[in-house]
């Protein structure tokens, strides 16, 4: 993926979660300042821990951001973007953006990470909405290329025109989204693939394991090389129109979440981060997939790179 020439500046993100942490060491390995906000200072250092690792995945040299516990407490003068990572909760954050209407100097753009959020409620009487826009990461956010740059209603697109070029950068692959609709894209794509993944399962023709086996090497293994539409457009249209017309009829369109999934979160069962989902997890599984997705995507990065090189 070809990088456009940039030079770093000072970077400041609100909020030290995953999300948060990882965000902040994509700057800093692109040798940018780091000006993070965590109002939890006991987390601090496990922040810290997680920062110094992600940088060290992406090959940038040691580096370590400033760390402030309030929004007041950061000089904004010389920032060139500032993002907000705090959780998904759309009073939090509005409460955020309220306060950054008037911290960050105007012309500045200022993004939510948010992931279902609209940016468009979130920045709601805001001053300086023109500047605030969704910079929309994926877990984990410094191994995952991707990066969606959402215009909100109010959104002025030179402000996602700045942004995609600060991310363009930094080695991350801008994804432009036109309007600010729920899910914005990826998303989109992603849950109506999720819906028949978990219809799948919970009408018995398939296993868990063979779900995530028919998606890694079947298709799934294919988007690498190319997306959906560049597939479809390399096989042939009119296959894809055929097979879509025997197979959309039988397809789930249930408005409601997947049965299935919902008993699992109401019985407290949320997968690797509690010991049990579809699959149990003891901590030492827990390691070690963690360990091997990390490779996996660190070798799909490499290949991704080296397809779209220039």
């Amino acid at each position: 993926m070809p990088e456009q020439s940039l030079p770093p500046g000072h970077a400041v993100v609100l909020g030290l979660g995953l999300m948060g942490c990882d965000i902040a060491a994509i700057f800093l390995a692109g040798g940018w300042h780091v000006t993070a906000v965590e109002p939890r200072e006991a987390a601090w250092p496990a922040a810290r821990e997680r920062m110094a690792r992600a940088v060290a995945q992406l090959g940038g040299a040691a580096a370590e951001a400033k760390i402030a516990a309030a929004p007041d407490a950061v000089d904004y003068s010389d920032a060139a973007v500032v993002i907000e990572a705090v959780p998904e909760n759309l009073a939090i954050k509005r409460d955020i953006f309220a306060r950054l209407d008037h911290l960050v100097p105007a012309g500045v753009p200022v993004a939510t990470n948010a992931s279902g959020l609209r940016v468009t409620d979130i920045a709601a009487g805001c001053a300086t909405q023109a500047r605030m826009a969704n910079l929309h990461f994926f877990l984990p956010a410094h191994l995952v290329p991707g990066v969606e740059v959402v215009r909100g209603e109010h959104t002025d697109p030179a402000v996602c025109e700045r942004l995609a070029a600060i991310m363009a950068a930094l080695g991350r692959k801008p994804i432009m989204v036109a309007r600010d609709v729920p899910g914005f894209l990826a998303n989109r794509l992603q849950h109506a693939m999720m819906r028949e993944a978990f219809a799948a399962i919970e009408e018995g023709l398939a296993s868990a394991d063979d779900v995530d086996a028919a998606v890694r090497y079947t298709f799934g293994f294919r988007y690498i090389a190319g997306g959906p539409i560049l597939q479809k457009e390399l096989a042939g249209l009119e296959t894809q129109l055929a097979a879509a017309s025997s197979i959309y009829p039988s397809l789930n369109t249930s408005p409601e979440p997947s049965p299935g999934l919902r008993r699992l979160v109401e019985a407290g069962h949320y997968g690797a981060k509690t010991g049990q989902g579809f699959r149990d997890w003891p901590p030492e599984r827990v390691a070690r997939e963690q360990a091997r997705y990390e490779a996996a995507l660190q070798a799909a990065l490499s290949v991704l790179r080296e397809a779209d090189a220039d």
